[in-house]
């Protein structure tokens, strides 16, 4: 299949791809952001795309500088945590990476959804470029060794 890229740079749009890449995944999810607050990870129907991803097997990752957003404003995010915890991990960057400011989601080994700076929705959804998809695999688990838990305050419960 020839890979596509899809440029945006709205909200709708990003939270659209977002849904798009979440969906196409089956094994293994990796999110990257500074606090995930524009992510809508506690919205209803994120809520149910990533209980089908996780009831079906899926692995989650999330890693973030900071996770008083998603602890105030996600809290079926935090319940479907809390129930599939065999499933999910979590990471708070070590302080020597809080400059880092893109934001981005990997599906598998073929969709990807970034944001090249997280203040800004301006952004490209890959999909089918495994170069690409490679270079933020290797980078997010770069940044996943040099991080720790704690993104959470009750993180030892979930």
């Amino acid at each position: 299949m020839d890979a596509l890229h899809t440029p945006f740079d709205t909200r709708s749009a990003f939270q659209q791809h977002l849904a798009s890449c979440i969906g196409a995944a089956q094994h293994r999810l990796c999110l990257f952001d500074p606090d995930f607050s524009s992510w809508e990870l506690g919205s209803s129907n994120m809520d149910a795309a990533l209980r089908r991803f996780l009831h079906g097997g899926g692995q989650l990752q999330l890693l973030a500088h900071q996770g008083q957003a998603l602890e105030r404003h996600a809290p079926r995010l935090l319940r479907l945590l809390q129930s599939y915890q065999h499933r999910v991990a979590l990471r708070r960057t070590h302080p020597a990476l809080r400059q880092l400011s893109d934001s981005f989601c990997l599906a598998d080994q073929s969709h990807l959804v970034r944001r090249f700076h997280s203040d800004h929705m301006r952004g490209e959804y890959s999909v089918n470029d495994a170069a690409e998809v490679k270079i933020y695999q290797d980078r997010f688990i770069t940044i996943w060794l040099d991080s720790g838990e704690g993104l959470l305050l009750n993180q030892a419960e979930i």
